[in-house]
């Protein structure tokens, strides 16, 4: 028995399909990529003005993988951004709830506890104080 050579055609199939699966384990966030990530910040990070979170509500801080939500006038709490079911980062915050974009997770808003699976662990909480009039969340928050 003979083997061919592959053709171009076939090739180009492995290689578009090589690359497609790389995005793919890309997309929720490093793991697999040999990098070891904290899901949560490992210094002090100025988020902005603390009354970009309404009162009531929450809002997503995507670059610093920080949820913060104000549970009254100047009371904050703070999450991980980062899904504890395969490290995907949340991208809504809706009624009280936190939604993970890859798989469907439900974080509750206030306590980051699981709504909805398939994750079973909450998000990690973070330290979250203001300091002049500006929120600053992380170690020695």
């Amino acid at each position: 028995m003979t083997s061919q050579p592959a053709s171009r055609r076939t090739l180009l199939c492995g290689a578009a399909l090589a690359g497609a699966a790389g995005l793919g384990a890309a997309a929720c966030g490093a793991k697999g990529s040999g990098k070891k990530v904290s899901p949560t910040p490992t210094a002090p990070v100025d988020l902005g003005s603390a009354d970009a979170v309404p009162a009531g509500g929450a809002k997503i801080y995507r670059e610093d993988r920080v949820v913060v939500s104000r549970t009254a006038e100047d009371q904050y709490t703070a999450f991980s951004a980062v899904c504890t079911h395969r490290g995907c980062v949340v991208d809504s915050v809706e009624n009280g709830k936190i939604s993970c974009p890859c798989h469907g997770s439900v974080f509750d808003a206030r306590t980051g506890k699981v709504l909805q699976g398939p994750a079973v662990a909450p998000l990690p909480s973070v330290p979250v104080r203001t300091k002049g009039g500006k929120l600053v969340a992380g170690p020695d928050a």
